[in-house]
């Protein structure tokens, strides 16, 4: 949808996620907003129940009036829940809302439309019991060579593309993984791989790398990922080669010898693919033959 809407010319961009939601949300507002649908009243007190259980702080367990258990497998249904009514009273001519769960953008048209709508925006949060957090609430524009915006993990930048095959150049919105998702991949490799596990067989440690990757691709497949796939593959052979050395007691240079010529697969450990769905506006996502994790020979 974002991709969509910044073709039809919309980039002016609100970007925010809601302050505290989790815990921020009142139970009694959210229990109405499930009344709307259910109603079952064993299923009402056990909602009620689990909202009430409380939180444990320092030995001693604390009653909450407000806020779904964190990590509770039902916070982020409640959540949808109770932001549904955000959804419901939001109009298309304010701009186009694009929501998960508490993270949420607004495209607009124009700075003055993006201005109205976080006003807009603020004012029905705060009929929720809720406002928008203040450090990552701000208007950006989409434009060749400007600032981007991230959104669930994915950094949003108007780019132009090489003209290749005797196309033109084109502006278009690229997408690839944040800054926060590539620090994210780095440190679960590196806890992967960590010293405290050298007493395992380095072909387990490629495969628990490999299923990490597998699922860190599938998601991030979906823009333009190339160079950065590339980065992350590049830093999970690093710290397979440094494993390696360090289960060995020899040098770096020999972790790598290892991984790379003295192993005929590198372990087993795969290496991600580019571009593996390139996304275009109004069409479906073409995945190219590649699919993420498939090794390279």
């Amino acid at each position: 949808m974002l991709i969509d809407e910044c073709a039809r010319g919309r980039r002016w961009v609100v970007e925010t996620d809601i302050a505290s939601c989790f815990s921020a949300i009142p139970h009694g507002k959210l229990m109405q907003a499930v009344e709307e649908r259910v109603c079952d009243q064993p299923v009402l007190k056990l909602l009620r129940a689990m909202l009430r259980a409380g939180v444990m702080q320092d030995g001693q367990v604390r009653p909450t009036v407000a806020g779904t258990p964190q990590g509770g497998v039902f916070s982020p249904v409640m959540c949808n829940v109770y932001l549904h009514r955000l959804d419901r009273a939001w109009d298309d001519g304010d701009g186009v809302l694009v929501r998960f769960a508490d993270d949420l953008v607004v495209m607009c048209w124009s700075r003055s439309q993006a201005e109205a709508v976080l006003a807009r925006l603020t004012d029905l949060l705060a009929g929720l019991g809720l406002e928008p957090k203040a450090a990552k609430t701000r208007i950006v524009h989409l434009e060749e060579g400007g600032e981007g915006f991230d959104f669930l993990g994915f950094h949003h930048r108007m780019v132009r593309s090489r003209g290749l095959k005797g196309k033109k150049p084109a502006l278009f919105l690229a997408r690839w993984p944040s800054d926060k998702a590539m620090q994210h991949a780095r440190d679960r490799i590196r806890d992967l791989t960590r010293r405290s596990r050298l007493l395992l067989a380095p072909e387990w440690i490629a495969e628990d790398l490999n299923r990490f990757l597998r699922g860190w691709a599938a998601y991030f497949r979906f823009g333009n990922s190339a160079d950065r796939f590339g980065k992350i593959s590049e830093y999970a052979r690093m710290r397979m080669a440094l494993f390696i050395a360090k289960r060995t007691r020899r040098t770096r240079k020999f972790g790598w010898a290892v991984l790379a010529s003295r192993s005929r697969d590198q372990l087993g450990l795969i290496t991600l693919p580019g571009i593996v769905v390139a996304p275009y506006p109004f069409k479906d996502w073409r995945v190219k033959p590649n699919a993420a994790g498939e090794r390279r020979r």
